[in-house]
């Protein structure tokens, strides 16, 4: 399972006045905290910026670089502009978030990834708008792919994201998604699946409870990798419990392993 800390972003009470003061230390401790949790990428996102966003994500990747030995930045911006920025200072392999099937989106991001060894999340939306059935998710999924691979960039390195919708709004909305992510995973070999997965609760109470129960059910479906925050230690230890039920953990090493470091607890 791949995790994503979600925790640097801008739209978060803690971190939008971290980032105005440039509080590097206040910063850089959520960096390292999450990493020390499990995350495999650091999610930075400076999207309430506006004409300040890519001086601020630049400044993110490098800080949270400098503090983690050069754990890699998922690059988290509705601007391509802002994600060339960052990626022009980060080191080594970067995770994009996100490149869509909306084409003035698509062919900006494009570019900057074509050939390359950066990770992608390939999110399904198009200038249609939202994709409310499986077979559109897959119809979607199917052009990012191919579109992805004739650029040079290899299927292991593209997580196609289904789009997570609110149960609240569709009560269809969680199946539908959960049948996207269980039709790529067998159809596509060697491609990833990828999700911020807390919007499936919007507008509901007790929403820890719908976003664990809802993780569970992905990673049964094959589903690997997640957009959270690692802190959860409730959630990471429902993922590892789940991956080693889906037959996903080599002799349950995982699983052992987290028990003897009171991950489980």
């Amino acid at each position: 399972m791949i995790i994503v800390g979600e925790l640097i972003n801008a739209s978060r009470k803690p971190i939008r006045p971290a980032i105005e003061a440039q509080d590097k230390a206040a910063i850089q401790k959520v960096a390292v905290d999450q990493l020390e949790a499990g995350a495999d990428y650091i999610d930075v996102n400076a999207g309430i910026f506006v004409g300040k966003e890519a001086d601020y994500l630049s400044w993110l990747v490098e800080i949270v670089q400098e503090a983690t030995d050069g754990a890699p930045c998922c690059i988290d911006s509705p601007d391509p502009k802002a994600i060339e920025k960052a990626l022009s200072v980060h080191k080594g392999i970067a995770m994009i978030n996100s490149i869509s099937l909306e084409k003035e989106r698509y062919e900006a991001l494009l570019p900057l990834i074509a050939g390359t060894e950066h990770k992608v999340v390939a999110l399904c939306m198009s200038d249609a708008g939202m994709p409310e059935t499986t077979d559109a998710r897959l119809s979607i999924a199917d052009k990012l792919i191919n579109g992805l691979v004739q650029n040079n960039i290899s299927l292991d390195n593209i997580y196609v994201d289904p789009l997570v919708q609110p149960v609240s709004t569709k009560d269809a909305f969680g199946v539908e998604f959960l049948e996207a992510v269980e039709k790529i995973m067998k159809t596509y070999q060697g491609v990833h699946t990828m999700c911020g997965l807390s919007n499936i609760s919007y507008g509901l109470p007790i929403r820890k409870l719908l976003n664990q129960s809802f993780a569970v059910m992905a990673i049964a479906r094959g589903l690997d990798g997640l957009i959270i925050n690692p802190l959860d230690r409730q959630m990471m230890a429902n993922i590892i419990a789940a991956e080693t039920i889906a037959g996903r953990d080599f002799y349950c090493a995982n699983y052992l392993g987290a028990y003897r470091g009171g991950k489980l607890e």
